[in-house]
């Protein structure tokens, strides 16, 4: 298995994804604005969206690619198919209890997590509905993150990173031509997360059955394997969720500014999430399988390698795009949300978060590179305690920057923290000797650094004056958004070139 190919699978079916989250992002800009009803939903499904990552794709997957990567390559086959038997019925029994607990206590879950909304009745109360609705999409996208596990494990990457395109779907199809049905409208927002759910879900199901793993029922607690992805889950929560939890945090912070900053922080969000999920996500994904192999086959040194493979792709891609976010933020929002009710002072609040987001960008992929370097290896502490230093930095960061920068701020200590988490991965993992750089980095990373600068020097000179993107139209700000979008990249790759990088140098193959 090839890994840059992989990756590049892994990478455009992301990409497919985005573009659609991108347009749904836009369609809801347009319909709904940044305001009272955008924040409610906002909230609403953040929430359950929160515990997808912490749980689902964080600790639950970290737990169980490593285990299920164990039973594959040293256990029989019908070992294995027992193990995913147990794990499936187990989980679904817990998100049955979990999703039927949250939706009987969401006044008490908006309250907590957005204890400002106390103060508008029916802002409290809007949320509140919504999030009855949108709390039962744990309940699916947990599963759909097993029958992903499971996918990955076997190198089927393509519909695991497909999957997330129904939920955009959902939401596009919804709000273009379901919202006039509700009362109020943005409630075909929470539907659409529920039926998102369902359809990713459902997507999934026949991929299972033809590698003949689709789950059946089998309620076995004792069984080792359970034990000890529960073991490894339950600390995990802290260690890959870290960002997550800040979020959180985040949101009740914004609940006590002006109306909007819950809108602001969410569509800067979204644009920072591009590549984070192009890069961190994809990489995460095809490392941790191989990472699990390489460390059941006692082979320490192709494992050091591998971390350092994926450490020189992130610098090499988050850096260039950390870049763009800041110098392109206006250019991006205008194109993407500048439409109906999403006015230009909003255009103005999200650039301040997507600017102070971008600082940590580079950071946010590293975690999801080096925290997999532990998790690989089944060891959960390390990366718990630096998690727990991490989100306690965070929130100090979070009390200096909210009262002088605002919503920007809270934005800011979130990238920051991914740094400093990141930070504290990698050196644990050069203290413990399990990662050792590969000779070359000082001169990979200042050809790095070069061509990053002269992209970002172009595309500033390029993009022209704020209020063009502003008062010009879709159809002329949409090209020319794409054309800034190709200098950048012709630049970045020119001048990487001329710096004597080639594509072939970054091919490394991976484990069957």
């Amino acid at each position: 298995m090839n890994l840059l190919r992989a990756l590049a699978t892994v990478s455009s079916m992301t990409l497919l994804s985005r573009i659609l989250g991108y347009a749904r992002d836009a369609i809801i800009a347009r319909a709904f604005g940044a305001g009272m009803a955008t924040d409610a939903f906002f909230v609403a499904f953040r929430l359950p969206n929160l515990l997808r990552r912490m749980f689902a794709e964080g600790a639950f997957s970290q737990a169980f690619v490593p285990i299920l990567s164990e039973y594959k390559n040293k256990q029989t086959p019908r070992e294995t198919r027992e193990l995913v038997d147990c794990v499936a019925t187990a989980l679904g029994l817990a998100l049955v209890a979990v999703t039927a607990l949250g939706v009987a206590l969401a006044p008490v879950i908006v309250y907590v997590s957005a204890p400002g909304f106390a103060a508008d009745p029916a802002k409290f109360e809007l949320t509140v509905n919504m999030l009855r609705v949108t709390f039962p999409y744990l309940f699916f996208i947990s599963l759909v993150a097993l029958a992903a596990g499971i996918l990955n494990t076997h190198n089927r990457f393509a519909v695991p990173a497909f999957t997330p395109v129904m939920l955009n779907v959902s939401f596009i199809v919804g709000a273009a031509f379901f919202a006039p049905y509700f009362d109020p409208p943005v409630k075909v927002l929470a539907w659409a997360v529920f039926a998102g759910g369902a359809l990713q879900l459902a997507l999934q199901a026949p991929f299972l059955a033809r590698i003949g793993l689709l789950p059946r029922w089998n309620l076995n607690l004792k069984h080792p394997g359970v034990g000890r992805i529960l073991k490894l889950m339950l600390p995990a929560l802290f260690g890959v969720s870290i960002s997550q939890i800040s979020l959180v945090i985040n949101t009740i912070f914004a609940s006590f500014l002006v109306t909007g900053s819950v809108s602001w922080l969410y569509y800067a969000d979204r644009l920072m999430e591009f590549p984070a999920g192009m890069l961190g996500v994809a990489l995460g994904t095809i490392l941790l399988p191989t990472l699990s192999k390489y460390h059941a086959d006692a082979k320490p040194e192709e494992y050091s390698r591998l971390l350092d493979w994926g450490l020189r792709l992130t610098l090499l891609l988050a850096l260039p795009a950390a870049a763009a976010l800041a110098v392109l933020a206006i250019p991006l929002i205008a194109s993407l949300f500048h439409y109906g009710r999403f006015d230009a002072d909003d255009a103005w609040m999200t650039r301040q978060a997507l600017v102070a987001y971008s600082v940590g960008l580079v950071g946010m992929i590293l975690v999801k590179i080096l925290a997999p370097g532990f998790y690989a290896r089944q060891n959960v502490v390390t990366p718990v305690k630096i998690g727990v230093f991490t989100l306690a930095a965070t929130q100090l960061m979070n009390l200096a920057f909210v009262w002088p920068l605002k919503h920007a701020g809270l934005a800011l200590a979130i990238g920051l923290g991914a740094c400093l988490n990141a930070g504290l991965l990698y050196a644990k993992l050069r203290q413990h000797r399990i990662y050792d750089p590969q000779p070359g980095w000082v001169p990979f990373a200042l050809k790095v650094f070069a061509s990053v600068g002269a992209m970002a020097a172009a595309l500033w000179f390029a993009m022209g004056p704020a209020g063009w993107w502003f008062g010009a139209h879709w159809t002329m700000r949409l090209p020319a958004l794409g054309a800034l979008v190709a200098l950048g990249m012709l630049v970045y790759a020119a001048c990487l070139a001329l710096f004597g990088f080639r594509l072939r140098d970054f091919s490394r193959r991976g484990v069957e």
